[in-house]
């Protein structure tokens, strides 16, 4: 059969909304995730957790357990597998948490020490349970504070630089005719996608097969095969359908807990988390304690910024989060310093978290610019126009386009900001405050070296190969669509594949950078193959494939400052006798590159914006200082937003064109939860007159700030 493409006219599937091409399987359930896909002979493991913050594990009473029904071993420091943790990963030095019952040390309340497997899951917990574990505990440190004496400066971290400085900051102060100078703080925060981690490993025809939930498979595969000493086309690893990730689903102790119990019991294994254990064992965002400090001149332009951040990490692995690089984009004066500081702390290593940095890094910065508007007596909006760089303020280096101007003019029209009374505590009804407040967002356009394949098939169809995660972002859909328009046929006739090791290396599903990266790799595959077929002959019976590296093309980009950019709108209503906050409306706009799927893009915008409200009002994970465990490790004590607390959101964007990038696409997966909680807090204030400079905005703390409000 010859199969055709349109040599002549795109189908124009990009840009136009499509319904997930899984969705159907999602609703009825035949769409299975990690923890639901069955085995043959399947055992389970459960992990037993530490209960104390420091010290070592002096014995592990495993006799009694192994004799209760069902018990098939229990894995310890003292007999499990021994595994490398000296090697360099995709991004790094592995966290040690994943060298699973290495050594007795305990570093943190919840590091893994036992795996208990069983033929039930039931059967598995009961015996976790029932293991006696015995400690000799010492002395530990849980309490994050800005004036902690443990504070130290990263060095050589490759995640982040340090410090960035030029200009004279004392000078641009001194002669600065408005200054801000405050503290702005963010709890720990945690990840709780709606699926939990889980994994199922097993030999099948002397490879390692693992089925996991995770947000790259090459990512993991190649992690586990270091691990383990493996040659790495020994280990496949796959991930099919994914609930959610948001950073925390790369590799944690239940893949290798559940590799070293099939390497021994040889039978299928498999390891899921509870609620709890994740909070314990799959990172979570550090706190942070921000200092801000901006001075403008009479006009309002900044002739000075500095802003630090000072967050955690544990004792055994650093991570940095990097709250004051958001300010290297953003905003620029003659005097610009920003700084990271770490404290090394009794706790489980942070990660990556929905917008790492910029997140909380938004929140401290778009606040203080809202009190710095205050100061100068000017509009918010006006404000940040009078300050907007031509360039990248610490690079130096071209924008590839910065549509922030264009956000906020659309913004603030489609929002009725135009006529804002600036006083604050003047608008009411009844018992509600009413404010209105604003900030700007910005998140970073990466691109990540991948692969891709597509085939001719002698149906008709074409087949997409790339290793992609799926974690509910519609990736399947967005790459069905860019092969369409490529190969100039109907997205119907396009099958994706992804999610699978075999399939070749690809870029993780992070950093918003997973659609651009793995469009540009189909985009290539998909045009080589249509060039192929306009040759014209028979498809053969194995198909007409097409394969792409993007190494290279990646390798050519000029140097830019390539960024997605937001503006974020909110209404709040403050009830004066209970403190309770109530968002009423949201609005964003952004200028996010090429916008391959409107329908899912919208979702994926709305669903930060929701983040960012549930950051700003609910979300606070808290630590017991005397057992340095968890107060609220669950989601009766670990508030998020539900859908009461939710108003009507509106999410749209800008045309945003990069005619230096062939593939256009920024990436809209993080920038919707930055500058949310600012513009939650700014409104906050605008009803009130009380700033709150300290997340979330809790009831108490709104009664507690306008007590001291009224008092002064």
């Amino acid at each position: 059969m010859t199969t055709t493409t349109d040599s002549t006219t795109a189908t124009g599937a990009v840009g136009s909304a499509r319904t997930r091409v899984e969705g159907l399987a999602k609703v009825t359930g035949a769409a299975r995730y990690a923890g639901e896909i069955p085995f043959a002979d399947l055992a389970h493991g459960w992990l037993v957790l530490s209960t104390v913050a420091r010290g070592r594990v002096r014995s592990v009473a495993d006799g009694p357990v192994l004799a209760m029904p069902g018990v098939l071993t229990v894995l310890h420091h003292g007999n499990a597998p021994r595994v490398d943790t000296d090697y360099m990963g995709m991004l790094g030095r592995p966290n040690p948490v994943v060298g699973l019952f290495q050594h007795d040390r305990v570093p943190f309340a919840g590091w893994p020490v036992a795996l208990v497997v069983a033929e039930t899951s039931e059967q598995a917990r009961e015996a976790a349970e029932a293991l006696v574990v015995r400690y000799e505990e010492e002395p530990h440190d849980v309490d994050f504070s800005s004036g902690h004496p443990g504070a130290y400066k990263p060095e050589g971290n490759p995640m982040v630089e340090a410090d960035t400085e030029k200009g004279d900051l004392d000078t641009g102060l001194r002669d600065a005719a408005h200054v801000v100078d405050e503290e702005y703080s963010t709890p720990e925060e945690h990840h709780n996608s709606m699926e939990p981690h889980a994994a199922t490993a097993r030999w099948e025809g002397g490879r390692l097969d693992v089925v996991d939930s995770n947000q790259g498979t090459s990512w993991v595969a190649g992690e586990l095969a270091s691990l383990f000493s493996l040659d790495p086309g020994s280990v496949r690893v796959r991930s099919e359908h994914v609930g959610g990730g948001f950073g925390s689903k790369g590799l944690a102790p239940h893949q290798v807990a559940a590799v070293m119990a099939t390497t021994l019991l040889h039978r299928p294994v498999r390891v899921v988390l509870t609620r709890r254990q994740m909070f314990s064992l799959v990172g979570f965002r550090s706190p942070t304690a921000q200092r801000v400090t901006l001075g403008a001149d009479a006009d309002g332009r900044l002739c000075a910024f500095d802003h630090r951040s000072l967050s955690l990490t544990s004792t055994v692995h650093e991570f940095v989060e990097s709250s004051a690089g958001v300010g290297r984009v953003m905003y620029d004066a003659d005097a610009h310093r920003t700084a990271h500081r770490l404290v090394r702390l009794d706790v489980p290593t942070p990660t990556w978290m929905r917008a790492p940095g910029e997140a909380p890094g938004s929140f401290a910065l778009e606040s203080a610019m809202d009190e710095l508007a205050e100061k100068c007596g000017l509009d918010p909006v006006e404000l940040r126009k009078r300050n907007e760089p031509g360039a990248g303020p610490v690079s130096g280096l071209p924008f590839s386009g910065r549509n922030l101007l264009a956000c906020f003019e659309e913004g603030a029209r489609r929002f009725g900001w135009a006529g804002r009374d600036p006083r604050p505590g003047v608008r009411r009804e009844g018992r509600w405050l009413l404010g209105t407040g604003v900030a700007a967002a910005s998140f970073p356009a990466g691109v990540g070296a991948s692969t891709a394949a597509v085939t001719a098939e002698p149906d008709g169809r074409f087949t997409v190969r790339i290793n992609a995660a799926d974690i509910g972002t519609g990736a399947r859909t967005a790459m069905a669509s860019v092969a369409a328009d490529e190969l100039r046929v109907d997205p119907d006739r396009i099958v994706v594949r992804l999610g699978d090791s075999d399939l070749g290396p690809a870029w993780i599903a992070g950093g918003s950078m997973g659609t651009r990266s793995w469009a540009w790799a189909v985009r290539l595959a998909a045009g080589e193959l249509r060039e192929r077929l306009a040759l014209g002959g028979a498809v053969p019976p194995e198909g007409l494939t097409a394969r792409s590296d993007t190494a290279d093309a990646i390798g050519a980009l000029p140097q830019r400052e390539r960024h997605s950019f937001g503006a974020q709108f909110a209404e709040a209503a403050v009830d004066v006798t209970t403190g309770e906050v109530r968002v009423r409306r949201m609005l964003g706009i952004f200028a996010a590159g090429t916008i391959v799927n409107p329908l899912t893009a919208r979702g994926q915008l709305i669903g930060g914006m929701t983040w960012g409200l549930s950051m700003a009002l609910h979300e606070e994970a808290v630590r017991d200082r005397a057992s340095g465990g968890f107060v609220n490790a669950d989601l009766a004590g670990y508030h998020v937003a539900a859908h009461a607390d939710v108003p009507p959101i509106e999410a749209d964007w800008v045309d945003d064109h990069d005619p230096d990038d062939p593939v256009g696409i920024k990436g809209i997966g993080e920038i919707g939860i930055v500058g949310a909680a600012a513009a939650i807090a700014n409104a906050v204030w605008h009803a009130t007159g009380v700033r709150h400079r300290r997340l979330p905005i809790r009831p108490d703390r709104v009664l507690a700030a306008g007590e001291g409000h009224r008092g002064a």
